[in-house]
């Protein structure tokens, strides 16, 4: 029998998992889709509108843009020729909705675990999974947004532009990888916005930066053909992996436009898959100072 002195009590190591979790989000698919439902239901309940307000504010913003950038400045008439055979509205209607889905994901994942913490430490089921429905979510209204950009390529020029062709396959590629990109961020603002509040504040600022960072609202090709930008700032513009998926969705509205390279491309996936990986492991790694933070 073993003495008291003999005994070693230490706490079992927990062990990182091989993949980023999808077998867990799998068994738990159904705790998922409550938790998505009910994010809905909540976001939008006492609502007269209901759902519609999902829409009505990409709407509002691609209207004031298309007024400012494509009446005023006249951006589209001077910038990718491609955009000379498709309203500028489209443009910027397709732009607007993907980045919609991006910015509200991020945002909304930042705060995930804080503004649940009693049901994360009752509920017996991956904490992965709550920031994984938040960007589900935000998918979920980006799809109630496609109808709108269709009613947009049929009320302008879209048809006889060839925007209802193959082409509109490029809406699986850059869907694939934006969810990629968004989930892996919100593994890492979501634990970290627990044990440091200053996160929430600071994305706040981060998002509207992005904003311009991407090309949502002004063609790709103004800032690859601009003289009056050094190459290192054109590289820094390009690493940023939004404005690869941003302008995967222009073309799968707007074919021709052909800015990206497959360089671009695979940098672009490169970074969406490493911070999938990293921020699967970082969430994993901060899990327990989460909870007891919580």
């Amino acid at each position: 029998m073993n003495s008291p002195d003999t005994l070693v009590t230490s706490r079992p190591k927990r062990i990182f998992p091989k993949t980023t979790g999808l077998t867990a989000l799998w068994r738990h698919r159904q705790t998922l889709r409550v938790l998505v439902q009910r994010d809905l239901a909540v976001k939008y309940q006492k609502t007269v509108m209901g759902y519609f307000w999902s829409l009505l504010e990409p709407m509002g913003l691609a209207t004031i843009y298309w007024f400012v950038f494509g009446v005023v400045m006249q951006v589209g008439a001077r910038g990718d020729s491609a955009l000379e055979h498709v309203d500028y509205s489209l443009y910027i209607v397709s732009g607007i909705f993907a980045w919609m889905w991006a910015s509200s994901a991020i945002s909304e994942a930042t705060t995930c675990l804080t503004s649940q913490s009693s049901l994360i430490t009752t509920m017996k089921v991956p904490r992965e999974v709550f920031p994984v429905a938040r960007v589900v979510a935000r998918f979920a209204e980006f799809l109630a947004g496609i109808p709108i950009i269709v009613i947009f390529a049929l009320l302008g020029r879209g048809i006889s532009a060839g925007t209802f062709g193959w082409n509109l396959l490029l809406l699986f590629p850059a869907v694939a990888l934006q969810a990629v990109l968004l989930t892996g961020l919100a593994f890492i603002l979501a634990s970290l916005n627990v044990l440091y509040r200053d996160v929430q504040r600071f994305m706040r600022l981060v998002t509207r930066i992005l904003f311009y960072a991407v090309p949502s609202i002004y063609p790709l090709a103004l800032v690859l053909k601009s003289d009056n930008l050094p190459e290192w700032a054109k590289s820094i513009y390009l690493a940023n992996p939004f404005v690869v998926i941003v302008e995967i969705h222009h073309e799968a509205w707007i074919p021709g436009l052909n800015n990206l390279t497959w360089q671009m491309i695979t940098t672009s996936v490169a970074i969406s898959v490493f911070l999938l990986f990293f921020g699967r492991w970082m969430f994993h790694r901060l899990e327990p100072m989460v909870l007891k933070e919580l």
